[in-house]
């Protein structure tokens, strides 16, 4: 299953906020199985988001899109998938009053703020979703997430994110099989034996210097347990293969 994720944010294209739901989700993926194929970072533009989701919707079996929902202007992303899959941008009424609620309850809880600014929530804002869509609940805050056809939109506060990703993360399933190696063979080393080993094995294969001067890393991936394991057997009869940096000798 080929995936793609797309983080959205004006924040992230600035570096004001460390785009850790990318990362999260990716290793999320790759433990299920799912090959992780691309992940774009955009900022709060709905053309430009509407067109990445529509053309990555076309190319891969799964889009996950985080951020950009919630109540503020910035807040795109709901509208853009919409935009993207060629269907009306909706209000959902269970979500709209869950917020009206929500908002009622904040404003209760604080009159000093209340009495200095206008606290009210656009719940129409916040309740938007793709026509047609599914919703995925969001136990951690009031922006739900929504499915349709095969893109997935989650909010983007981190605690948010993994709370929604959870409810479909059976979704993502897939047969990747994916071994990590550490060796002290320099990479112009490796370069020969990675050709040669795809060739001969249904692999992939790379290799990715690390901290230590004299350890590099070896990711061989595959859809079969077993052709994988092979691979890593013939190439740690040419060179010195362990499972941690620090177990090379």
């Amino acid at each position: 299953m080929d995936v793609a994720i797309i983080t959205v944010g004006d924040e992230l294209l600035a570096g004001e906020t460390e785009n850790t739901n990318a990362s999260w989700l990716a290793r999320k993926l790759t433990e299920r199985g799912g090959r992780v194929v691309e992940i774009l970072t955009i900022g709060d533009d709905r053309e430009l988001i509407a067109e990445r989701v529509a053309t990555r919707a076309a190319r891969h079996d799964r889009v996950i899109v985080t951020g950009g929902l919630g109540g503020t202007p910035d807040d795109l992303t709901m509208a853009a998938v919409a935009d993207a899959l060629d269907r009306d941008l909706v209000v959902d009424p269970e979500a709209r009053a869950a917020a009206r609620e929500s908002s009622e309850a904040f404003v209760a809880a604080h009159p000093d703020l209340a009495a200095k600014y206008d606290l009210g929530l656009d719940v129409d804002r916040v309740a938007e979703t793709v026509a047609g869509g599914q919703p995925i609940e969001n136990p951690k805050g009031l922006a739900r997430g929504c499915t349709v056809e095969n893109v997935y939109v989650l909010p983007g506060v981190p605690s948010e994110l993994k709370a929604t990703f959870e409810q479909i993360a059976a979704d993502f399933g897939g047969d990747v099989v994916m071994e990590t190696r550490y060796t002290d063979a320099p990479e112009g080393v490796l370069a020969e034996h990675l050709q040669e080993l795809e060739a001969q094995f249904a692999v992939r294969a790379g290799s990715y210097p690390g901290e230590l001067a004299d350890r590099n890393r070896v990711r061989v991936t595959g859809e079969s347990e077993h052709e994988v394991q092979t691979a890593l057997d013939w190439l740690a009869e040419r060179v010195t293969l362990a499972s941690t940096p620090d177990a090379v000798e």
